[in-house]
């Protein structure tokens, strides 16, 4: 028996999807208006958000744009050339905006709705953040309509700029203030990324099954510069609505699974001023805020990274290969791997990503590789494991043992069970010192190297949390340098 094709899906060659963005653009062009790439990026960044040329006094971040000819994976928040010699070439977009207009020629370039401060990507240089913007993939006319369709009825929240970035949609709600990109605020923003994500990839709006996480930093096309159909294809941004409020876009989470209410509590604890936490936190606020200190992480062997080439040779699925790489970086990094051994490890996925390429507008190439490889970096190792399992689209058991077997885990506790008690002439098994606080929640968090907060290790224990926060820091300093 034939098979019977899905409905509304789309697989067809180049030239079909070069037809389809010709019919996306006359139905936009029917119903909204379009807009120049100035406008869009003048609108995203008003004028005086960023530095002005040559005027380093004004000491104000600046937009970061990343050029890959040919075809291009993402790579967060900047605009990068790969030239002649394959090194990446940054380029720094002023208040003036000049710069943009210079990328328009080129084939693939992207930039973040996000400022930073230097020439880094890293989140710890990320200024402010002007739009949360949505990547939909999987859009033929039935859905690009009902796209609409849903926004016009309130179902979706109402896009600021719909962007026909040629086999998919951008989705930018620029924001009415620019949100400040603390450490407290990017988790917040980023799950709040993850849940608008869940309702705007639907089964009406995207014919591909399972949505397509993004990071909080995730680069995209740079409007007025080519799509993957080629430059005489470009980029084109429509208006929709107005600027939106970071607020009423909780409203469009659906409170019954738990999710918003999940989303309000952090917002409460994002919305901590620096000053009440330099009150509540000091040994927090010094060694973060005054001393510049990173936060601790644990080092994990090798069997991690092992464990997770061998799952992402076997498991990823498109939509998900280059996250597959990119994850693989990050724990290249945390499992203290060479640059050279992860390289060629990557480059090994090449080939067989590539063949599971369904159409030829999405093949998997190099500076696909590439750009997943810029994640090896220390400023990532602690990704958390939820995130991973989101972009990758692949289920992550936890293990408690910090990838050691039991026995070598236990052996490894006594041994600093025991050390502590010389040191402090108590017993703890007895319970018996000053110390034996301390040794419960030392015990607890050898035991347990995935529970990082201190908030859960006080109610694992039932103690308070304020005895946890004392020995916490000391204690996770041993367990690293064991």
């Amino acid at each position: 028996m034939a098979k019977v094709a899905k409905p509304n899906v789309f697989r067809g060659t180049v030239e079909e999807y070069r037809a389809l963005y010709m019919e996306k653009n006359a139905h936009l062009e029917q119903f909204l208006e379009q807009i120049t790439p100035f406008e869009f990026y003048r609108e995203i960044f008003p004028e005086g958000s960023f530095e002005r040329q040559g005027h380093f006094e004004d000491s104000k971040p600046n937009g970061i744009a990343v050029h890959l000819p040919g075809k291009g994976g993402s790579i967060n928040g900047i605009a990068l050339e790969i030239e002649g010699d394959g090194t990446a070439k940054r380029y720094i977009i002023t208040d003036d905006l000049r710069k943009l207009d210079e990328l328009k020629e080129t084939d693939f370039t992207i930039m973040s709705p996000i400022s930073y401060f230097g020439k880094s990507r890293s989140g710890k240089f990320a200024r402010f953040l002007y739009a949360l913007a949505f990547d939909l993939d999987g859009v033929g006319m039935p859905q690009l309509r009902d796209v609409l369709h849903q926004m016009n009825k309130g179902i979706l929240p109402k896009a600021t700029f719909v962007v026909n970035s040629g086999t998919g949609l951008h989705l930018y709600y620029v924001l009415t203030e620019p949100v400040p990109m603390y450490p407290q605020n990017q988790h917040y923003l980023k799950e709040l990324k993850y849940s608008l994500t869940r309702q705007i990839w639907n089964r009406f709006t995207s014919y591909i099954q399972q949505p397509q996480m993004q990071g909080l930093m995730q680069g995209f096309r740079v409007v007025g510069s080519g799509t993957k159909l080629g430059k005489g294809y470009p980029v084109v941004a429509f208006r929709v609505g107005d600027r939106v409020e970071l607020d009423a876009l909780l409203e469009y989470i659906p409170s019954s699974n738990g999710e918003r209410q999940k989303l309000e509590g952090i917002l409460r604890k994002s919305s901590m001023p620096l000053a009440e936490a330099k009150e509540k936190y000091p040994d927090w606020y010094e060694r973060r805020i005054v001393k510049g200190e990173r936060r601790g992480r644990w080092t994990v062997k090798r069997d991690l990274y092992d464990w997770w080439l061998r799952r992402i040779r076997d498991e990823i699925r498109v939509g998900h290969r280059y996250h597959g790489v990119m994850t693989l970086a990050i724990y290249a990094k945390k499992c203290g791997i060479e640059e050279a051994e992860l390289r060629q490890d990557a480059y090994s996925l090449l080939l067989p990503y590539d063949e599971m390429s369904i159409e030829e507008v999405n093949r998997f190439t190099r500076d696909d590789v590439e750009a997943a490889l810029s994640m090896f970096n220390e400023d990532y190792v602690t990704f958390p494991r939820d995130d991973i399992a989101r972009l990758s689209g692949m289920t992550m058991p936890v293990n408690k043992r910090n990838w050691r077997k039991r026995a070598e885990h236990l052996k490894r506790c006594r041994i600093i069970q025991q050390a502590n008690d010389m040191v402090d002439g108590t017993d703890w098994r007895a319970r018996n010192g000053r110390k034996d606080k301390r040794n419960l929640v030392s015990d607890y968090m050898c035991a347990h190297p995935e529970v990082k907060k201190k908030t859960e290790i006080a109610r694992a224990l039932q103690i308070d949390r304020g005895t946890v926060a004392k020995y916490y820091d000391e204690i996770l300093e041993e367990l690293q340098s064991e």
